[in-house]
């Protein structure tokens, strides 16, 4: 055999192991091979685009159920978000139902386990979804200003996302994108290449709310904590979400037949649409 040959040869058999160990690596993720695959086509992608670059390593990689809640600018976020995860697995979005029927959009959808999302402002089967996605000890992802807000600071937060952490008592992850990308379009997005940067920050404690109800009051101060441990991860300012008048609360309950509360935040697991007035999908 010729020193050339020889030369092929080898390379051919560097070639074979390395798809060996790539075919096994994908085979052992315990979500799939498709998840896998996405991961590592996300990954490459941001950092290569994107320059991707976060504060410190994903602290809810390995945690299990949780909520993370970050501020929307784009229709990149998710995959943001998902960029810094090693684990592979499955970080499901409230995701608005058109998207979510997008053809070229499908396998990403369904690889993340996202929950459709109806813009009509009540979705109660995606409630009862997300809530037992936690309960099954899986991630949530959720963007609590409800759509993607392209002027400065937060949008105010979306009173479903405060039940959720209060009926499933998941611990919440405050996450804020810097400079994500926006486009005119969904796709354009995904083209304007710039410099981004994840900025984790720790859990944030609602265990002095977990025996004070469900009420309209708790359901409120317990929003208002998480936006602005979210708006101060970022350095931004938020819009508060301020309590109504009583005169207010009584005319919304008779108007809408809302027994007890403006939120309609009962202590079941249909008590409460993530879509009251926001949709809480991207």
């Amino acid at each position: 055999m010729s020193s050339e040959q020889t030369a092929q040869l080898a390379l051919i058999m560097y070639g074979l192991g390395v798809a060996a160990i790539v075919a096994w690596r994908a085979l052992r993720c315990p979500a799939g091979w498709r998840l896998w695959l996405l991961y590592g086509l996300n990954a490459g992608y941001m950092r290569i685009f994107f320059h991707w670059r976060a504060n410190r390593r994903c602290p809810f990689d390995q945690i299990g159920p949780a909520i993370i809640i970050a501020n929307h600018r784009s229709p990149v976020d998710p995959q943001i978000i998902m960029a810094g995860m090693r684990s592979c697995r499955p970080l499901g979005f409230l995701t608005a139902r058109e998207y979510c029927e997008i053809r070229a959009l499908r396998f990403i959808v369904n690889s993340m386990e996202s929950i459709p999302v109806e813009r009509d402002g009540r979705d109660m089967a995606a409630t009862r979804a997300a809530l037992r996605r936690l309960r099954a000890g899986k991630l949530l992802g959720v963007f609590p200003e409800g759509r993607i807000n392209t002027g400065d600071g937060l949008l105010p937060g979306n009173p479903g996302v405060a039940w959720l952490a209060l009926q499933s008592q998941a611990p919440v992850f405050p996450v804020f994108i810097h400079n994500a990308p926006q486009g005119a379009s969904m796709v354009a997005a995904y083209y304007k290449f710039r410099r981004v940067r994840l900025t984790y920050g720790d859990p944030i404690d609602l265990s002095a709310y977990h025996a004070r109800g469900l009420g309209p009051e708790v359901i409120d101060e317990v929003l208002n904590l998480m936006m602005a441990r979210l708006a101060a991860l970022g350095g931004v300012r938020r819009d508060a979400v301020l309590p109504p008048s009583p005169a207010a609360q009584s005319r919304t309950e008779s108007e809408r037949g809302w027994p007890g509360s403006r939120h309609n935040m009962s202590a079941t697991a249909t008590g409460c649409p993530l879509t009251e007035t926001r949709n809480v999908g991207h």
